[in-house]
């Protein structure tokens, strides 16, 4: 998904919109403005971010997150 800054985690185009990245891990993920689907607009900063990227990555109904790193 082109919205995704580089880095090692990442949303697919598997995306079904639930949101719960969002939710989770607020902080790097957010919704695209032109179609239901979420990306990484900011790769985790510290521990705690990796952390709850990771969580967003667990919690995805369809493994849509993944993690290159």
């Amino acid at each position: 998904m082109s919205e995704n800054v580089p880095g090692p985690y990442y949303v697919d185009n598997e995306c079904i919109a639930c949101e719960l990245c969002v939710t989770i891990a607020s902080d790097n993920f957010k919704m695209a403005n032109d179609r239901p689907q979420a990306y990484v607009f900011k790769q985790p900063e510290n521990d705690q971010e990796k952390d709850a990227c990771d969580d967003a990555m667990g919690a995805c109904p369809v493994d849509a997150i993944g993690n290159d790193g």
